[in-house]
Order: structure tokens, then sequence, then C-alpha cells
């Protein structure tokens, strides 16, 4: 058990009529976290790493590498993920990075443009090994995301699908990127619709938004990977302000980051349990 492509996992929860956890870095402590609280709940996981994450650490080789080093070392299958990545430079990065797969994000350009940067770059990562995540609708931020009007019409994603080529497909059904409470309302028809529409796997985005019974019934109507970000960084803020309050004169960062990532690992292994209890309907 160790490090794996991406589409073996996805594969083999659609075959098992589950969903695979993925979770987005920031820090070494965010991918040591994830690794960690996949172990503990005896799950494979997939580590992401989004474009604004990379921005963040100013170039992706330091924090990619990290990524790497800890899935080769874990005891539970872990995949590596580029996300939301909008540019064609870093795409074509994804295989020197040492990650299999990745998430070409053309969501805010209009459809017709959408769908000729998708099947380019879809073409690109065909010919090199690379499994091409992309999304249709607007998952987006808080504002506007429940609105009917910015969700993933069927049709329109079969089309989609079909003109790009892609792996899988992420689809705006009522999630919300950024959430830090648990009260979204999916809409499970129109997950069942898209299944049934389209032959790749779906992906919900902004899944720390959704409670665990809307999660459980979303992977039960046909949701297969299940984006996590949010939720961690709530968790380990959290930490770290809870220490600093009860001790105002630490100053090894080790500290409280030990915390903070024992947060991040309690936060993992409960989603996990979570998609291990879900049924497809």
């Amino acid at each position: 058990m160790t490090l794996v492509p991406a589409a073996v996992l996805v594969d083999d929860a659609r075959e098992a009529d589950a969903a695979v956890g993925a979770f987005n870095v920031i820090t070494l402590e965010h991918a040591e976290a994830v690794v960690a609280g996949a172990e503990r709940a005896g799950r494979p996981v997939v580590l992401q790493l989004s474009e604004n994450a990379i921005a963040f650490h100013r170039t992706p080789d330091a924090i990619a590498a990290a990524c790497v080093a800890v899935a080769r070392t874990s005891s539970t299958d872990v995949a590596l993920h580029l996300d939301h990545v909008t540019g064609d430079e870093l795409v074509r990065r994804t295989a020197d990075l040492g990650f299999s797969s990745v998430m070409y994000d053309g969501s805010k350009h209009p459809y017709d443009a959408n769908v000729a940067r998708t099947a380019d770059a879809a073409a690109w990562a065909s010919e090199h090994g690379i499994w091409l995540e992309a999304e249709l609708g607007e998952v987006g931020g808080k504002d506007g995301a429940h609105a009917p009007g910015v969700r993933t019409d069927p049709a329109e994603a079969r089309a989609f699908v079909e003109a790009t080529g892609v792996d899988s497909l992420a689809v705006a059904v009522g999630s919300s990127h950024a959430m830090t409470s648990q009260d979204a309302r999916l809409d499970h028809d129109l997950i069942r619709a898209l299944r049934d529409a389209v032959p790749v796997p779906l992906v919900l985005h902004g899944s720390s938004g959704v409670p665990d019974d809307e999660l459980r019934a979303a992977i039960g109507a046909g949701m297969v990977k299940i984006n996590v970000g949010t939720a961690l960084n709530v968790a380990f803020t959290g930490a770290v302000r809870e220490h600093l309050a009860a001790d105002g004169t630490v100053t090894d960062p080790r500290k409280y980051l030990a915390g903070a990532r024992d947060a991040i690992s309690d936060v993992v292994a409960h989603v996990l349990g979570v998609l291990a209890l879900s049924p497809r309907s």
C-alpha cells in the first residue's frame, strides 16, 4: 500500500458502488494529517494540491515533493491530484511533479470555450497517461451556488463529456466552496439524473458544507469522488487558536501545529467513515 494512480482509486470506488475521499493540502502538516486519518480509517485517500495552494508556496515543486514523500511512506493507498488548475503549463507538469491526475477547471468560461479548452487538456492528458477531471456548472463560492440556474444540466453534461473526452466530471448540485457550516442541501434527483446521463464518475466539490446524511445520500445517488478542503482548515485553525489562547507565551510552532495536525486527522477519519457507510441506491 503506497502511491497509486487516482484512476485506480476512483475506479475501485465506482465498482464497489462507493466513494473515495479527496482532501486538499496547503501545508506539509495537512498532507501528513490526511494520510494519518486515512490510515486510522483503513481507507484509501486522494491528496489534492490546488492551483491556489501552489500560488501560496510560489512554486509547486517543494509542496508537491512533500506530498509524494508522504504518500510513498503511507500504510494505505494514496493518490496525488492537482486541483482546480486553470493554466495549461501547470496541467502539463502533472506527471513531472509525481501526480497521476489533474482537474482542469474551465468552468469560468462560456460553455463553448470550456469545451474547447477542456478538450485540449483531456487530449494531452490521455496521451501522457494522466487522468483528467473537469467541471461543468458553477460550484463556486457561497454566493449563488445554491440557485437552480447554476446547476449542471444532465443533457449538457452528456454532450460535454462526449465532446471533451474527460475521465470524470465535477458537477454543481447544491454544494459550495468555502462553507464553514454544514447546512448545504443537495439535489439528489439531479445527481441520479447526471449519473445516468454520463459514462464517467461524478465528483462533488464543496463537500465541507454538506451534512453527513446529505453526503451519504449523494454517494448513494451516484457521487464517486468527494472533495473536502475547508473543513480541514477550520479544524486546523481552531486547534491553533485554542492552544494559543491557553498558552500565550508559546513560541515553538511545533507545540500548536501538532494539535492542529491531529485535528485535521480527526476530520479525515470521520469523513472517510461516512463514505464507508454510504451504500449505493
